[in-house]
C-alpha cells in the first residue's frame, strides 16, 4: 500500500465527497457531517489531528496540495500589448486624424485636372509626406499609450501581489500555532479563527466561542450568522469574522471552495460572456431600428442587457459608465456609484476642468474648421471665381485636420498620462515609506487632507504593552512585586484568571537571539498580563494545558460594547467558575466583592468603589496607563458562600448580565504602553502643515489625556475638548436622540481628544467633520483603524489607514492605505507624497494648459487671417502629444520636499488652478502670443526672408519654421518655469535631484534641433542658420526673464474669479454625472449627440487611462446571471438557499423582487433571483482599485 509520510496516500474521503459536504448548510450540513462520523472522524479520515494539526512535512503538505488542490485562485491572463493598442486606437479624436490623413493620402495619389500641370505636379510630389506624417505620429501615440498601459498593468499586478503576500493566517501544524501565508493553507489544516478574521479556506468548526460571522458577501444578508458545532458548523472563504473565536479544520481550498467555485465559473465563463454580449448588442440594435415606434417595446429591448461586455467584468461596467457605445440601464449606475465611495477630490475638480475644457474646444475646433472653409469658398468661387476642380476637396480635408488638430490640442492628452504616472510613482515610492497604497486615488487625496483621526494603541504609542503597577490585596504597587509578598489564595485565583480567561493565540515567545527582547503575539492587552505572570515567575502555559480550550463551557469574547472578556470552566469539585477581565470601570460596577488586605474576603460597596477609582485608578490613568480588573464568581451545586450562587437547574448561559454580575475583584493592573518617540514630531509637523490630529480611543479619559499632552495633541493655552463618548454623544444629539450637525459643528472643531469611544462614536464624528460646510474649503478627512468595528468609519473617511500589524482583515478590506509599520509618522509621509501628487499634476497642467492656449489661439487666429494655420498639424501632434506625455514624464517624478509641509492643505473646495497659476498661465501666455504673431506678421522682415503667407505651394518656409521652433523653444523653457506654482522666484532649485526631468528637457531639446535641420517635407520645416537658432533660444530663454516679472504682480490683487476648478463637492459631482452617466429618454433611447461622443471620448481619457487595472478585477452582475451563465446563476443560488429558507421574510422577498437587478427581466425569472453577491468582499484576496 502506497504511504506518504508514514500514513496511506489514500484519504478516506474524497475531493468531491468534500465539495458536496461543503454546499450544505445549518442542519443538513450537521447531518451529513453525522453522516461521516462527525468531524473529528472527518479529521482521522484527512489524518490530522484536531489539536495538533499537521505535522507540517513538506511531502505531506504537497501530497494534500496535489490531491486537493492549492489555496489561490489563478488570476485572468493580462491583455497582451497587441490589444492594448487596438484599444488606444478606439480613442475618437484619434481615429478622426487617421481616417482624414488617410484621405489626403489618397487624394495626393488623384491626377490633377488643373491646366499648369508641371506646377501642381511639383507640389503633388510633396502632398503624399503630410499624410503620412500625421499617420505615424497617430501609430506612435498609439504605442506610447499601450505601452505606458502595458507597463502600468504590470505596475498593479505587482502591487496586487504584494498585498496578497501580506495575508497571513495562524493554523496549528506540529501542536504549535504559526502564522502561514492564505496561499500555502491546505486540506486538513486547523485554523485558528478569530475576531476580525477574513476566512481563507472553506472549513468545519471543531470547536467555537461565541463565534459569529458576516456571510453577506456570499448570501447577501447583512445579519451576522451565529455559528456552533451543533447548528452551523461550515464557515466559508471571503466572509468575515465579526464575534468569537474557534478552530476549524480546512475541507476545501482554492478553486474546490464555495468562493473559488464562483470566481473559476467567472472566468470559464468570461470569454463566453463577452461573445454573447457582443451577440446581443447587435440583436438589440435591430430590435430598435423594428421597434423605434413602441415606447414600451423599446424600454424592454433596452433594459434586457443592461451592461455593455458582458455582466460578469468590472472593467466592463466601468467602461460602460465612462461613455462606451453599449446602452447601459440607469439602475445599474445607481447601484455601482451608491457601493463606493465618491470621487476623489483632486478627480472631481479635473473631471469639471476637463468638461469646461472640452467645450471650449470642440467651440473652437469647428468654429476653425468654417472659417477656414467659408474663406476658401469665398475667395477661389466668388472672388476668382474658378470652377470646381479635383484638388479642392484635399483642400476641405485639410482644414478638417487641422479642425481636429486644433480639438486635439485643446484636449490635455497629456494630463491623463501625468495623473498616472505621478500616482504610480508614488505609490511605488510610499511602499518605501510603509505605506502600501490600496486604493491609488487614496495617495492624491491625502495631500488634501485637513483632520487626522488618529487610534492612540499602536499608532500614537509603541504596542509593546507591559504591566508596570498593580493593586492587589488591599495594597497599591508602583512595580511588580515577588509572588511570596502576595496573599497565596489571591495569586493563585489571579494567574489563573490571566492564562484561562485570554485568547490561547495570545503567548509570549523568546527573541530569535539570546539578548533580544521576547516577542508579543496576538493581543498586546494579553501579552501584557501573560507577561506579568512570567514575571510573577510562574508559567501560564502549564494552566493552560490543565485546561484546553474544548473544556471551556462558555466564552463571550471581547467586542467594543462589552469591553470585557469572560470565560466560563468547569470547577473543581463541581459547579462552574467565570474569569472577567476588561477595563476597569467596566467591570467595578459589576462587582460586589473585593480581597482586601492579606486576602480577606471584603463587600465591595459605592463608597469602596470611588475611593479606588480615585486612590488607584485615576493616579494610574493620570500615568497614562490603562487599567484592567479582573474578577470572578463562582456557581456551586451545593453549599454556597457569602460571593458564589448555588443553583439547582443549570444556569441560563444566554443571559449574560444575569452572569456577569456580582463578581469578585482579584487584582487591577496598570499597563503602560509608551509614546513612540518619533510621534511628537510628526504631530508637530501636522500642526505646522495646517492638520488637525484628533486622538479617538477606547481608554478612559486620564489616560487618553496624558497621552495626549505627551504626544502634542493638545499644548498650553490651546483652546481644546477633551471628552469621552457619553459626554460627546449628549452634546450632539436632541431630544430624540438624533444626531444633529449643527449640534456636531459646535463640538468638532475644539475636540482633540475623544475617549472611551465606541466605533459608531468615531463614524459619527468622521461623517459630522465631512458633511460639515462651517469651514470654507471643506475637511478632508483622514481615520486609523484596527478594529472589524472600524471598517463603516474606514469606508466613510477619505482615506481610510489600517494597521498593517495589529489590524484586522476587516480592517485592511475597508482603508485605502494600510500602515505596514502602524506608525503615526508614516501617515505625515502619506501626507507629503499626497501632496506632492497634487503639486505634480498641478504642474503639468500650468504647463499644459499654456501650451494648449497659446497653440489653439495661434492656429485659430492663423485661420481667420491668413487662411492657414502656422503651426502645421504634424507640427502640433509634435507638440501636443509627444513633447506634452515627455513633459508629463519629467514633472510627475519629482520628488517631495520637506517645504510641502509648511503650507496649509487645499482642502475640498480650493480651486484647481489657483490664481497664482492663472497670473503665470495668463502671462507666459501673453508673452508667447506676443513673440509669434510679430514673427507672423513681421518676421520676414526681421530675419531677411521670404514670407510663409498666403502661399499656394507646400514647400516648407523658413519663416514658419521660425515660429515653429521659436513656439517649441519657449515652452520647453516654460517646462522650467513650470516646476514651481507657489510663486517662487528660483525655479532651478532642485532640479538636479531629478535626473529624469533633465534627461528628458535634453532629449526633447536635441530631438526639436533634428526636426528643424531634418524633418523637411514630414514635418513642414526648412534647416535654420545659426543666426535664426539663437533668436529662436533667445526668445525661448526670454520666457524665464518673463517668468521673474510675472512672479513680481502680487497675487493678492488678482481677482478669485480668476481662479479655475473652484467649486463645492456637489457641484462638481453633479458636472461629473453629466460626463460618466448615459441619459436615456423614455422609451430608453441614449439621447447623445455626436460632438458629444467626440469630446468625451477624448476628455474621459482620465478615467479610462486606468481601465487596465480594473479590467483583470473580475466581478458579477447577477442581473444577467440567469441570462448568461446559469450554471453560475445555480451556485449562487445554493449559496444563499439555506441562509434564505432559515430567514427569508415576505417583506424582503418583496425587496428582492423590486431590487434595480430586477428590471427586465421576466416575471418567472425574477422569481429566482438570487441575492446580489458582493465579488469585492467575497475574494479573500485584497484588489487593488482605482478611482481615478
Amino acid at each position: 500500500m502506497a504511504t506518504v509520510d508514514g500514513r496511506p496516500a489514500q484519504y478516506g474521503i474524497s475531493l468531491k465527497q468534500l465539495r458536496e459536504v461543503m454546499e450544505l448548510r445549518g442542519s443538513e450540513a450537521v447531518e451529513q457531517l453525522r453522516h461521516y462520523g462527525g468531524v473529528q472522524e472527518l479529521c482521522k479520515k484527512l489524518y490530522t489531528s484536531p489539536t495538533e494539526g499537521l505535522s507540517g512535512s513538506p511531502k505531506d503538505i504537497e501530497h494534500r496540495r496535489e490531491t486537493f488542490g492549492s489555496n489561490t485562485i489563478p488570476p485572468k491572463p493580462p491583455k497582451t500589448f497587441w490589444r492594448l493598442v487596438w484599444e488606444a486606437l478606439q480613442d475618437v479624436t484619434l481615429i478622426i486624424l487617421e481616417v482624414a490623413a488617410i484621405v489626403s493620402l489618397l487624394l495626393s495619389f488623384i491626377p490633377s485636372s488643373s491646366e499648369n500641370e508641371l506646377v501642381h505636379e511639383e507640389d503633388k510630389s510633396h502632398e503624399w509626406i503630410e499624410g503620412l506624417a500625421i499617420l505615424i505620429s497617430v501609430i506612435v501615440v498609439v504605442l506610447v499609450t499601450a505601452f505606458n498601459d502595458y507597463t502600468k498593468e504590470r505596475q498593479f499586478r505587482g502591487l496586487q501581489s504584494r498585498i496578497e503576500g501580506e495575508h497571513k493566517f495562524a493554523v496549528l501544524r506540529g501542536g504549535e500555532s504559526s502564522q502561514i501565508f492564505v496561499g500555502e493553507i491546505v486540506v486538513g489544516d486547523i485554523c485558528q479563527v478569530k475576531y476580525g478574521d477574513l476566512l481563507p479556506a472553506d472549513g468545519i468548526l471543531i470547536q467555537s466561542n461565541d463565534l459569529k460571522v458576516d456571510e453577506s458577501s456570499l448570501t447577501g444578508e447583512s445579519d451576522h450568522v451565529k455559528k456552533s458545532e451543533l447548528t452551523d458548523p461550515m464557515l466559508l472563504s471571503g466572509t468575515h469574522v465579526m464575534e468569537g473565536s474557534g478552530r476549524m479544520l480546512v475541507a476545501a481550498v482554492g478553486i474546490n471552495s464555495q468562493a473559488g467555485i464562483i470566481f473559476t465559473l467567472l472566468g470559464a465563463a468570461a470569454d463566453q460572456q463577452e461573445a454573447d454580449a457582443k451577440q446581443r448588442k447587435k440583436e438589440a440594435k435591430k430590435q430598435r431600428k423594428k421597434k423605434k415606434g413602441d415606447v414600451e417595446e423599446g424600454a424592454v429591448g433596452n433594459n434586457s442587457h443592461p451592461s455593455d461586455h458582458g455582466g460578469n467584468n468590472m472593467a466592463s461596467k466601468q467602461e460602460a459608465r465612462e461613455g462606451s457605445s453599449g446602452p447601459s440601464g440607469d439602475a445599474p449606475i445607481k447601484e455601482e456609484k451608491s457601493g463606493h465611495k465618491d470621487k476623489s477630490v483632486l478627480q472631481a475638480k479635473l473631471t469639471k476642468l476637463a468638461i469646461q475644457i472640452g467645450y471650449a474646444g470642440s467651440t473652437i475646433a469647428i468654429l476653425t474648421v468654417i472659417i477656414l472653409i467659408t474663406t476658401f469658398c469665398i475667395k477661389t468661387f466668388v472672388y476668382e471665381n474658378q470652377p470646381w476642380k479635383n484638388e479642392y476637396f484635399n483642400y476641405f480635408v485639410k482644414f478638417l485636420i487641422i479642425g481636429v488638430t486644433v480639438l486635439v490640442v485643446a484636449v490635455p492628452e497629456g494630463l491623463p498620462l501625468a495623473v498616472t504616472l505621478s500616482l504610480a510613482y508614488s505609490v511605488k515610492k510610499m511602499m518605501l515609506d510603509n505605506n502600501l497604497v490600496r486604493h491609488l486615488d487614496a495617495c492624491e487625496t491625502m495631500g488634501n487632507a485637513t483632520a487626522i483621526c488618529s487610534d492612540k494603541t499602536g499608532t500614537l504609542t509603541t504596542n509593546r504593552m507591559t504591566v508596570v503597577a498593580c493593586y492587589v490585596g488591599g495594597q497599591h504597587y508602583k512595580s511588580i512585586p515577588k509572588y511570596d509578598s502576595l496573599p497565596p489564595q489571591v495569586a493563585n485565583l489571579a494567574i489563573q484568571a490571566i492564562s484561562i480567561n485570554s485568547a490561547y493565540t495570545s503567548r509570549i515567545l523568546d527573541g530569535d537571539l539570546p539578548n533580544e527582547p521576547i516577542k508579543q503575539v496576538g493581543n498586546k492587552t494579553e501579552c501584557a498580563m501573560l507577561g506579568f505572570v512570567l514575571d510573577l515567575k510562574k508559567s501560564y502555559q502549564s494552566i493552560r494545558d490543565e485546561h484546553p480550550e474544548e473544556s471551556f463551557h462558555r466564552v463571550y469574547t471581547f467586542n467594543s460594547s462589552r469591553k470585557s472578556m469572560s470565560t466560563v470552566i468547569a470547577r473543581e469539585g463541581g459547579g462552574y467558575r467565570v474569569f472577567t477581565k476588561g477595563a476597569s470601570e467596566m467591570v467595578l460596577k459589576k462587582c460586589a466583592f473585593i480581597y482586601g488586605v492579606d486576602g480577606k474576603l471584603e463587600k465591595f460597596t459605592r463608597e469602596n468603589q470611588d475611593g479606588l477609582v480615585r486612590n488607584v485608578i485615576e493616579p494610574m490613568a493620570c500615568d497614562g496607563l490603562r487599567t484592567i480588573a479582573v474578577a470572578y464568581r463562582d456557581f456551586v451545586p451545593g453549599k454556597a458562600e457569602i460571593n458564589q450562587v448555588h443553583y439547582d437547574n443549570e444556569p441560563n448561559w444566554d443571559d449574560e448580565d444575569g452572569i456577569i454580575n456580582n463578581l469578585t475583584c482579584m487584582l487591577i493592573v496598570g499597563i503602560e504602553d509608551p509614546v513612540r518617540p518619533e510621534v511628537p514630531e510628526a504631530i508637530r509637523q501636522c500642526q505646522k502643515a495646517g492638520i488637525t490630529v484628533r486622538m479617538v480611543t477606547g481608554d478612559n479619559v486620564n489616560t487618553a489625556r496624558s497621552i495626549a499632552i505627551k504626544c502634542g495633541i493638545v499644548t498650553p493655552g490651546m483652546d481644546y475638548l477633551i471628552i469621552d463618548g457619553k459626554e460627546f454623544n449628549r452634546r450632539i444629539r436632541d431630544s430624540n436622540g438624533e444626531v444633529q450637525q449643527h449640534l456636531l459643528d459646535q463640538v468638532w472643531p475644539k475636540l482633540r481628544v475623544l475617549a472611551r469611544s465606541s466605533p459608531t462614536d468615531k463614524y459619527t464624528l468622521v461623517k459630522g467633520i465631512i458633511d460639515s460646510k462651517i469651514s470654507d474649503n471643506r475637511e478632508v478627512v483622514a481615520v486609523t483603524g484596527d478594529g472589524t468595528n472600524d471598517g463603516p468609519a474606514l469606508k466613510k473617511a477619505d482615506v481610510g489607514f489600517a494597521m498593517g500589524i495589529a489590524g484586522t482583515d476587516v480592517a485592511k478590506e475597508a482603508s485605502d492605505i494600510i500602515l505596514t509599520d502602524d506608525n503615526f509618522s508614516s501617515i505625515v509621509k502619506a501626507v507629503m507624497w499626497g501632496r506632492n501628487v497634487y503639486d505634480s499634476i498641478a504642474k503639468f497642467l500650468q504647463f499644459q494648459l499654456t501650451v494648449n492656449i497659446v497653440a489653439v489661439i495661434v492656429a485659430f487666429f492663423g485661420a481667420c487671417f491668413i487662411q492657414d494655420s502656422p503651426l502645421k498639424a504634424v507640427q502640433m501632434l509634435w507638440v501636443n502629444l509627444i513633447m506634452d506625455t515627455l513633459a508629463s514624464l519629467a514633472l510627475a517624478t519629482e520628488m517631495p520636499t520637506p517645504d510641502l509641509l509648511t503650507r496649509k492643505p487645499y482642502g475640498r473646495t480650493k480651486p484647481l488652478i489657483s490664481r497664482t497659476m492663472m497670473k503665470n498661465i495668463t502671462g507666459q501666455g501673453i508673452y508667447q502670443l506676443s513673440v509669434i504673431f510679430t514673427l507672423v506678421f513681421v518676421g520676414e522682415q526681421l530675419f531677411d526672408i521670404d514670407s510663409g503667407r498666403y502661399r499656394a505651394d507646400t514647400i516648407p518656409t523658413q519663416h514658419f519654421t521660425i515660429i515653429f521652433n521659436t513656439f517649441v523653444m519657449m515652452t520647453l523653457f516654460n517646462e522650467i518655469n513650470a516646476r514651481k506654482i507657489h510663486g517662487q522666484r528660483n525655479v532651478f532649485a532642485g532640479i538636479f535631484t531629478n535626473p529624469i526631468y533633465y534627461c528628458i528637457w535634453i532629449a526633447t531639446a536635441a530631438s526639436q534641433v533634428v526636426i528643424v535641420q531634418f524633418g523637411g517635407q514630414a514635418f513642414s520645416t526648412a534647416p535654420l542658420t545659426i543666426a535664426q537658432w539663437a533668436w529662436c533660444v533667445f526668445f525661448g530663454v526670454g520666457t524665464l526673464v518673463w517668468g521673474q516679472v510675472v512672479t513680481t504682480v502680487p497675487t493678492s490683487k488678482i481677482p478669485k474669479i480668476f481662479s479655475w476648478g473652484r467649486g463645492h463637492p456637489e457641484d462638481i459631482s453633479a458636472a461629473m454625472g453629466a460626463l460618466t452617466e448615459d441619459r436615456f429618454d423614455a422609451d430608453g433611447e441614449k439621447k447623445r449627440t455626436t460632438g458629444q461622443i467626440l469630446w468625451i471620448r477624448g476628455l474621459t481619457r482620465l478615467q479610462t487611462q486606468i481601465r487596465v487595472v480594473n479590467a483583470f478585477r473580475q466581478g458579477v452582475d447577477p442581473r444577467l446571471m440567469e441570462r448568461t451563465n446559469p450554471a453560475l446563476a445555480a451556485v449562487l443560488q445554493r449559496q444563499a438557499s439555506a441562509s434564505l429558507a432559515k430567514r427569508l421574510s415576505q417583506a424582503s422577498s418583496i425587496d428582492y423582487a423590486d431590487a434595480p437587478g430586477a428590471t427586465g427581466i421576466g416575471e418567472r425569472e425574477r422569481d429566482y433571483l438570487a441575492p446580489e453577491v458582493d465579488m469585492e468582499r467575497l475574494s479573500s484576496r485584497s484588489h487593488t482599485e482605482t478611482a481615478v
